[in-house]
């Protein structure tokens, strides 16, 4: 379910304040070191770095 179209504009990564781009069912942070990717549950944004999947 995609997010409403200005919210991605507003967001930005918690632990680095990079952008964040739509993936899938995630919020993937665009900053180079950093990309974190933040899951997506019912349509909200879970925007907590304990939350947040580590880059592989």
């Amino acid at each position: 379910m995609p997010l409403e179209a200005g919210l991605l504009e507003i967001l930005a990564c918690p632990a680095c304040h990079a952008p964040l781009k739509e993936q899938e069912r995630e919020l993937l942070c665009t900053g180079q070191d950093c990309g974190l990717a933040y899951p997506v549950r019912d349509g909200i944004p879970v925007l907590l770095v304990d939350e947040a999947r580590r880059p592989g």
